[in-house]
């Protein structure tokens, strides 16, 4: 969990009898949470800030499982806010939390359940010491691998205190893992069916019974801790992958989803993609030649629409899904892309064109799993081409027709070529469509049609290039590189 700044400090109490005094309710992590949750709810602040798409469809799931003080599962595919959901949990509990010092697992002080923390209560009374533990501090996680271990989650026989002279079953002679020590807080374990089958087992008495049980000898130990999970649901609902009785014991599973609309996924991607190049603190010096990039709203959305088409394509692995990391990878690559032409040409204000789509396959190389019949090579970048051509297709038959450009098609009939690029200024991208009969007017028009300034030489260009590329994938014009012709 990305460290949280505390906005108060903890509060000034030392000791139990302090803590007595000042009336502390003892609460379990579900309670916090669930009291908490409703309280936010009723000032009308959202559940997962900064998480968008959701209002209606996981929220409320997520709302109904902590309501029902359930141990929660993420059920989704890659890149659908899984893990960023699962770490914004913490901030619904308390602020601070007290806990008996000097212990390994944190304990409450008032209600002890560890021998250790029993111990110092019975022997110190109300002089304990108690130690505050922001919210930040209680959230624990772990990605499953096949080699996590019983010993990592929930603890093993310290051989050196064993050497000690203490007994095997007694509860110090325990090195406690992750979840143990997770106690009075919450613990994630991040796709679940990665985790062998004998762990999934050993995960069985802390979800039922909330007691762990280390080399056998049981340790009863009434854990207080929630436990949530995330899973891919082509591993969860393959029986060779998860042990069907931990499905039983997991009291909610909440189902993601990707953006359901364009519209949508472009507020998502704009809003985590880092396209504000010069708006960096501390390096003015070195952003001071770099231009500024302006995305038009069309390439946006041939960029959404490229990978809408994906998660629809026969060719791609749908149940490996297409992550939002990629539209967010390829609109950082668009920027570049743009951002290099500036460097190179000296213009300080740059728009993206369509030659600038054309490198994003190397933002999507490995994001997207191909299905086995289609893999090869360079497959992948060939239908990521063809993906984005269809998309250029789709977005441009949203504002024009294309029988309305004939007469540009008809101007490449005597042989003419023209050549663009991604190291070729606006300017000079002007003074070459000027030699083809009406695409300048056809540009001027175009730029209008996509809400761009028709006298900016940037949109022009632009514009002038998206026309071009509508015309060569309708068939109307060829392209062989850089060069449209007929």
């Amino acid at each position: 969990m990305p460290a949280e700044t505390p906005s108060s400090s903890a509060p000034d109490v030392a000791t139990l009898g302090r803590l007595k005094e000042h009336g502390h309710r003892v609460r379990t992590v579900k309670q916090e949470l669930r009291e908490n949750l409703i309280a936010r709810l009723k000032d009308g602040g959202p559940v997962f800030p900064g998480v968008r798409g959701y209002d209606d469809t996981v929220v409320p799931q997520v709302v109904h499982a902590i309501f029902s003080r359930h141990d929660m599962l993420f059920l989704g595919l890659r890149g659908q806010a899984k893990t960023r959901m699962i770490r914004q949990l913490p901030k619904l509990l308390d602020a601070w939390c007290p806990v008996v010092a000097g212990t390994d697992v944190p304990d409450d002080p008032i209600q002890p359940m560890t021998g250790a923390a029993r111990r110092i209560v019975a022997e110190r009374g109300d002089e304990t010491p108690i130690r505050w533990m922001h919210r930040s501090e209680r959230y624990s996680e772990k990605l499953a691998t096949p080699d996590v271990t019983i010993a990592d989650l929930i603890g093993e026989i310290d051989i050196v205190k064993y050497a000690q002279g203490r007994e095997l079953s007694d509860e110090s002679t325990m090195h406690f893992g992750l979840i143990p020590r997770s106690n009075r807080g919450i613990f994630a374990v991040n796709e679940l069916p990665d985790l062998s089958p004998r762990i999934q087992v050993g995960l069985f008495n802390v979800l039922e019974e909330r007691d762990v049980q280390i080399r056998g000898y049981p340790v009863r130990l009434n854990l207080d801790v929630c436990l949530v999970f995330s899973a891919n649901p082509e591993d969860y609902t393959n029986r060779g992958r998860i042990v069907t009785p931990l499905k039983d014991r997991i009291g909610s599973v909440v189902r993601t989803h990707y953006p359901r609309g364009i519209d949508e996924a472009a507020r998502i991607t704009a809003e985590n993609a880092w396209i504000s190049r010069r708006d960096e603190p501390g390096a003015e010096s070195l952003t001071a030649g770099v231009p500024a990039i302006d995305v038009p709203e069309y390439l946006r959305r041939t960029l959404e629409v490229t990978i809408a088409q994906a998660r629809g394509s026969s060719h791609i692995n749908q149940a490996s899904g297409v992550s939002v990391r990629t539209s967010i990878a390829c609109l950082e690559t668009l920027v570049s892309s743009a951002e290099r032409r500036g460097i190179l040409t000296g213009e300080q204000r740059v728009v993206p064109r369509v030659c600038d789509l054309m490198h994003l396959t190397t933002a999507t190389r490995g994001k997207i799993e191909l299905m086995m019949s289609d893999d090869g090579d360079a497959t992948e970048d060939k239908l990521v081409e063809s993906l984005l051509g269809e998309a250029v297709k789709s977005v441009f038959d949203t504002v024009a027709e294309v029988d309305e450009f004939e007469n540009v098609a008809e101007a490449f009939e005597s042989g003419l070529k023209l050549s663009v690029g991604d190291e070729v200024s606006a300017a000079e991208q002007i003074a070459s469509m000027k030699h083809v009969d009406g695409l300048l007017p056809a540009a001027v028009d175009m730029a209008e049609r996509l809400g761009m300034d028709p006298e900016d030489d940037q949109a022009i260009a632009s514009a002038g290039e998206f026309v071009l590329e509508a015309l060569y994938v309708h068939k109307r014009l060829s392209k062989a590189g850089n060069k449209y012709t007929r």
